[in-house]
């Protein structure tokens, strides 16, 4: 096999997929490619750095085709969340690794340049943009990290936390916890991702703290 960046990683993103975290090391990469594991440095300097590689990847692919320019700023970054999370959640135990990292590539420095774009186009100042977008995108990789954690455990813990919400909740004495009590039929919301709902906030926020779309 013709060894390149983008064939690394395709292995990397398949090998964390199926087996883990831990699938992430040279020795293993070597032996998937059916090359000399020594090989792999000649691209990446270190593991972290095909880590970073992958992180980028899935930026990239979350990304494609997205062109802010052509929709209002609020619902192209409601489109960037989207995206991002998705991308996230389809490669859950890459997410529980990566995303908190800073790639510095060419994917997620396109996104930044982008993010902070449609926040000078809602006029905001230079700096506040920049405050603006680290509080959205961390909002949005924070609860990419959060759910992909929840999709990479195994089903029966996944399934027992879910259960939680209409068991050990359920079954609390009413007068210790009478909100609770007074909730208890909505209580199964919880099982679900808050995602959409903390997205939709922080764009309400925006929106009223935006000085107004420039020229």
């Amino acid at each position: 096999m013709l060894l390149s960046e983008d064939v690394i990683v395709d292995c990397a993103l398949r090998l964390v997929g199926q087996h883990g975290p831990d699938a992430l090391s040279v020795r293993r990469l070597g032996a998937a490619l059916g090359c000399d594991p020594s090989a792999l440095y000649r691209y990446f300097h270190n593991t972290d750095d095909l880590l970073l590689a992958v992180a980028d990847r899935i930026i990239g692919d979350a990304m494609a085709g997205f062109e802010p320019d052509r929709m209002p700023w609020r619902d192209a970054l409601r489109e960037m969340a989207l995206r991002i999370h998705r991308g996230y959640r389809e490669q859950p135990r890459v997410a529980a690794l990566a995303a908190y990292r800073v790639t510095r590539r060419p994917h997620e420095i396109k996104a930044v340049d982008a993010g902070i774009g449609l926040l000078r186009r809602a006029g905001f100042s230079d700096a506040d943009a920049v405050r603006q977008y680290s509080a959205f995108v961390d909002t949005v990789l924070g609860h990419a990290a959060l759910d992909a954690a929840h999709l990479a455990l195994p089903p029966e813990r996944r399934e027992a936390d879910n259960r939680a919400w209409t068991g050990a909740y359920a079954e609390l004495p009413d007068a210790r916890h009478p909100h609770l009590t007074a909730v208890r039929a909505e209580l199964p919301l919880m099982a679900g991702s808050s995602f959409e709902t903390a997205l939709e906030l922080i764009l309400s926020a925006l929106g009223a703290a935006a000085p107004g779309d420039t020229p």
